[in-house]
């Protein structure tokens, strides 16, 4: 009892330090379970270890076969989940370049970690390539932590990011593939029964797997299962089709569970999202307990028998020749430049995937006797380590040096995506701004990405918005939701990651009662509160500029929209493009050629030229 609470504990205690340091957690986890595991022999007064997981033995934390029943039922569900990530239109979307880094650039690594392993180490072929399938992934979970505090260009952090997300399932389902193969090959040599076998394993496991994500998709859609027990029931749903699918036919589990994940993740399940975050809270328990126990259960042995030259040289190959290699070819053609380019060669962390699946398909093939079976774990785990602690200790360094930081965070982040915030964001993109918009309200994400603007659903009280990468080049937080409280709240929790530049808020009611005594610096508007925003964005849903050539004319045109019910000043832009917020206008600089832009109703242009020249005229008089 007192192992188990404290693998969870310590299990907890890693994703806190890793959160903490902004690091991955998998390197922590590791780490602790080596510590209490084969390092702690060194410790102990009587050379055992602190943590003894046994698979074989009638003694330790799970006697017998149990941590392998836990561990393959554990990958499963992990696995699921990655399946839940992995749409098919995301390829499309996110461009040629990811499409060749998780077509090309993963055979180039499957194939010639494959080669490297057999020459390097002497491994056999299946056991070679093995070892290159499980090291195809990197995953998110591993490169978001690395990036997170890496200000980039949005093109390098979206292709890192997107490999991780796509790249984790497809490198599962190509490990598990070649695992399957291996079984079969194994029992009865390159036959016609060993393909038989193989497509008997790939077809029951496909089935079952998109047998049970339809039965799941109709019961939840069709209000079969109360929308309180849909992801308990999810969860066992998972589990048995993992469990039937393998009784059918040996080793299928894991594929069935994969496809599982895939069919409901590109369905239009309704609870989808709240499935993902299920799992996703499941899978770090699972990953805590799972990846202490895993790096306890490797033996001094194992560690001694990768510690050597050969493992140097093989780690060598993978980081420092076959990644570039895979990144140079797959951007052939791509807008990316070489520096872009080598970064993103540098940072390819191998993540929980190769870990977890590593562990469980090593130990299976030794327990079946397959030779060199037992160096599949200690050198998955070496590159799992070595990229791990080496991307997250040198990555911004390699960013400074390779020249890709971005010297200016000019981004923008709109908390609310009412009319309002789409009609603005429309117009800052047309003006070559990088806007991004935030709701919990689906139909207006709905609406933006129907405008071509760049939305996601979120809420500000998750820690989804820190988490992505691909809005580190956001510098400026502007808060426009009908909710006072959410507009102060998003200023306040995210102004440190998001406001570089400046952090804005529309004013609240009280507020929009007392203009007169306003002092706050955030206020994106001084004269009008959300109601007036919505009802002149109802009336007259346009943005519009007036040509201003000096302060005075600036203040005098501005005087008369702000005077106007049906009209709000929004922005001064510069004759280079540049926007300013009206946040203090007595001590705005005009150059020629600038312009005022404001919300709402078309203005004469000639009757605000004509009543500041006659301004003019009469105080040149006086």
């Amino acid at each position: 009892m007192v192992e188990l609470a404290g693998i969870i504990i310590l299990g907890i205690l890693a994703q806190w330090v890793a959160w903490k340091f902004k690091i991955p957690a998998i390197l922590p986890l590791i780490l602790i379970g080596l510590l209490v595991g084969p390092l702690s022999t060194f410790l102990s007064e009587d050379g055992s270890q602190w943590l003894q997981p046994i698979w074989n033995g009638e003694k330790g934390l799970f006697p017998g076969e149990n941590l392998f029943y836990f561990v393959s039922l554990a990958v499963g569900i992990i696995l699921f989940e990655g399946g839940l990530t992995l749409k098919r239109g995301e390829i499309s979307k996110v461009g040629p370049v990811i499409g060749k880094l998780i077509s090309i650039g993963a055979a180039i690594t499957f194939i010639g970690a494959g080669v490297a392993a057999h020459y390097v180490f002497g491994l056999n072929w299946r056991i070679s390539f093995l070892f290159s399938a499980l090291i195809i992934v990197t995953g998110p979970t591993v490169i978001t932590p690395i990036l997170r505090n890496i200000p980039l260009k949005k093109d390098v952090s979206a292709v890192l990011k997107w490999e991780g997300i796509l790249i984790d399932p497809i490198g599962a389902l190509v490990a598990v593939l070649v695992y399957e193969f291996i079984s079969v090959e194994g029992d009865s040599g390159y036959t016609k029964q060993a393909l038989l076998d193989f497509g008997k394993i790939v077809l029951i496991g496909f089935s079952f797997g998109v047998s049970a994500g339809y039965a799941l998709y109709i019961s939840i859609k069709k209000r079969f299962i109360p929308h309180y027990l849909s992801n308990v029931v999810s969860l066992s749903l998972v589990l048995a089709v993992f469990v039937i699918s393998d009784l059918f036919a040996h080793e299928s589990g894991l594929l069935a569970v994969v496809v599982m994940g895939m069919f409901l993740g590109n369905s239009d399940l309704p609870s989808l999202k709240e499935l993902l975050y299920f799992k996703e809270s499941l899978s770090v328990l699972l990953i805590s307990i799972l990846f202490i126990l895993l790096s306890a259960n490797i033996s001094v042995d194992d560690l001694l028998l990768v510690y050597n030259w050969k493992t140097a040289i093989l780690l060598a190959i993978v980081i420092f020749v076959l990644r570039p290699l895979s990144v140079f070819l797959s951007t052939i053609g791509s807008s990316l430049k070489t520096n872009e380019k080598l970064f993103i060669s540098w940072v390819g962390p191998r993540g929980i995937v190769a870990a977890g699946i590593s562990s469980l398909f090593g130990t299976k093939l030794v327990l079946k006797g397959e030779v060199g079976a037992e160096y599949i774990t200690p050198l998955v785990f070496a590159v799992v380590l070595v990229t791990v602690l080496l991307n997250a200790t040198t990555a911004r360094l390699v960013a400074s040096l390779v020249g890709v930081f971005l010297k200016k965070s000019e981004g923008i982040l709109f908390v609310g995506a009412s009319k309002v915030s789409r009609l603005i964001a429309t117009y800052l993109q047309k003006n070559k701004r990088h806007v991004v918009l935030v709701d919990s309200n689906q139909l207006n994400i709905n609406k933006a990405k129907e405008l071509g603007l760049e939305a996601f659903s979120s809420n500000i009280y998750a820690d989804d918005l820190t988490d992505n990468i691909e809005l580190n080049d956001v510098g400026y937080l502007l808060a426009m939701t009908g909710n006072d409280e959410i507009n102060k709240q998003a200023i306040s929790r995210f102004g440190k990651f998001f406001g570089e530049n400046g952090t804005f808020r529309l004013m609240t009611s009280e507020e929009m009662r007392q203009r007169q005594n306003l002092s706050a610096k955030e206020l994106f508007s001084y004269t009008h509160d959300y109601t007036r925003f919505t009802e002149v964005a109802q009336d007259f849903p346009s943005i519009q500029e007036i040509p201003v050539g000096s302060h005075n004319q600036f203040l005098r045109v501005l005087n008369i929209i702000s005077e106007n019910e049906n009209a709000i000043p929004l922005f001064m832009k510069r004759p280079n493009g540049f926007l300013d917020l009206i946040t203090a206008p007595t001590e705005l600089e005009i150059d020629e050629g600038s312009s005022l832009v404001y919300l709402g109703k078309p203005m004469d242009f000639e009757d605000v030229v004509n009543a500041t020249r006659t301004e003019n005229e009469g105080k040149s008089k006086k």
